[in-house]
């Protein structure tokens, strides 16, 4: 099963990604610090490795999001 993250089209602020995990759906805040702002479905094992990989590519995540929504 494919994790996925993503931006919808008209985000607000603050700075946040969505992540995907089959049925699940996480929101982490990633403009001062990472830190989950809701889960509904996703296993703690999976919402974990999600938080690492938000961890180790929010600089990433904040450029394309400034790229993208302004």
């Amino acid at each position: 099963m494919v994790t996925k993250f993503f931006f919808y089209s008209n985000e607000h602020n603050p700075v946040h990604v969505h992540v995907r995990h089959g049925s699940g759906e996480a929101v982490l805040e990633v403009e001062t610090r990472v830190e989950l702002r809701e889960s509904q479905n996703m296993k703690m094992l999976e919402l974990r490795k999600a938080l690492k990989l938000v961890i180790d590519h929010r600089e990433l995540i904040l450029e394309k999001w400034h790229e993208y929504l302004g």
